[in-house]
């Protein structure tokens, strides 16, 4: 029998698919992460539950495959699965009668014991791969133990759950055996890493061991948190050629009075301390963030502020979400007090300064080297990346596709062009 899984939402729901798809591939059924196929006998949707947008996608994408599946000529069955079930389960039983499954995210094993397939305690002893085989995202830690007042992962995750190193470690071992050069370290916050089981962070020790026994050649770090930020995972950062100078943390914001209110653990002055430590003991590091513009309170002068240190600040990659209130959540008892189209008006504003800084840095690189991985042939360019990009939501370089160049191997590439997202470079070696 043959099952599709498409995925929603963030790429901690790609590692989750991927570890259920193991689990099933084992078993004997033919995997598919392919939203275009209609042939397959189940089909599972793994949905997002994080923020209104994300929501809206997953409730169109299960209409979409309820209409596939009346269509459809032959038995097929419908699963869904992920943080949107999780949350709404009973509302979506009642409105979408014809989905014949709902199983929230505790529940992988009774999902797989479902369709008559053998489940490990543990997701990681199994894993069937949807990214490129070149790059794959390993999950240390689950749940969250953040009370962030805008965020219902909590929620809807539980509390925050590490791996053991070791365990970590054999699977990225596993991952490079089959192929994989990129390891991106990924959990809902990895600064947390290590507390809830060893008593103390953990981070640093553990970029230090896969550093040096994974064989990974890139190791990227998404996902970390400003308060507390472990000063030894910076230093292993700034220690290893293997791990890219690249940090991945959501600021949110840069007022102490609604960083208060957003329950973040840190005011001003400690954001642009963190800030400038990592440029100072990591030298070229790219940082990418996110911020949220439209939160309840948020005034006229509060977002003048924000973007005053967006301008300073420099970014070399940002993403802007306009505050949407959720159920459960400290901040749904506030007032939601900017219209929908004034946070639109902040988000426009915010990346437009953003836009100017990101073509100003990119400018920088022309006429300089840079070693790429190469992620895909589309129309006339290979499509690459550099260390300071991660798949899927940053920079792109783009060399013509006349290079002798392969998909999944990294090459010396010279910065000839350069756009506000995108680098034009031509083959070196």
């Amino acid at each position: 029998m043959k099952i599709n899984i498409i995925t929603l939402g963030c790429s901690k729901n790609i590692a989750d698919s991927e570890h259920v798809a193991g689990h099933l591939k084992k078993a004997g059924f033919q995997l598919f992460f392919d939203r275009s196929r209609n042939d397959c006998d189940i089909v599972i949707v793994n949905t997002c539950g994080f923020i209104g947008d994300a929501k809206e996608e997953s409730v169109n994408t299960l209409l979409e495959q309820i209409a596939i599946k009346q269509r459809s000529r032959k038995e097929r069955k419908l699963i869904a699965i992920g943080c949107l079930i999780e949350r709404y389960r009973d509302e979506l039983k009642a409105e979408l009668p014809e989905i014949d499954a709902f199983y929230g995210v505790h529940q992988w094993g009774e999902l797989v014991r479902s369709l008559e397939a053998e489940y490990h305690d543990t997701l990681e002893s199994e894993r069937l791969q949807s990214t490129p085989k070149h790059f794959a995202y390993l999950k240390i830690s689950e749940g969250c133990n953040r009370s962030c007042s805008y965020c219902a992962i909590p929620l809807i995750r539980g509390k925050h759950v590490s791996r053991p190193i070791d365990d970590i470690i054999a699977e990225a071992k596993n991952m490079v055996d089959n192929g994989v050069k990129e390891l991106i370290i990924i959990a809902q916050d990895t600064t947390y890493y290590g507390l809830d089981i060893y008593g103390e962070r953990k981070l640093g020790t553990l970029l230090n061991r896969l550093a040096t026994e994974s064989g990974a050649q890139w190791i990227r770090l998404h996902y970390t948190y400003p308060a507390s930020f472990p000063t030894d995972a910076i230093e292993a950062i700034a220690k290893h050629d293997n791990i890219c100078k690249y940090i991945d943390i959501p600021l949110q914001h840069i007022n102490s009075r609604i960083l208060h209110s957003m329950q973040r653990g840190v005011d001003r002055e400690a954001t642009i301390k963190l800030l400038d430590d990592f440029r100072k003991l990591i030298p070229n590091v790219a940082i990418r963030t996110t911020l949220i513009v439209g939160y309840p309170g948020e005034t006229e002068e509060e977002f003048e502020e924000l973007k005053e240190f967006v301008s300073k600040a420099r970014f070399s990659r940002m993403g802007v979400f306009a505050y949407s209130p959720e159920e459960g959540t400290a901040a749904f008892a506030l007032a939601d007090s900017v219209s929908d189209e004034e946070k639109q008006r902040r988000v426009d504003e915010l990346m437009s300064i953003q836009e100017q800084i990101a073509l100003e840095n990119n400018e920088a690189f022309v006429g300089k080297n840079l070693r790429v991985i190469v992620d895909r042939c589309e129309g006339d360019y290979w499509i690459c990346r550099s260390e300071f990009d991660s798949p899927d939501v940053d920079n792109e370089v783009l060399v013509p596709a006349d290079s002798p160049m392969r998909v999944g191997n990294f090459y010396s590439v010279q910065i000839v062009d350069a756009m506000e997202h995108d680098l034009m470079a031509k083959y070196l070696e």
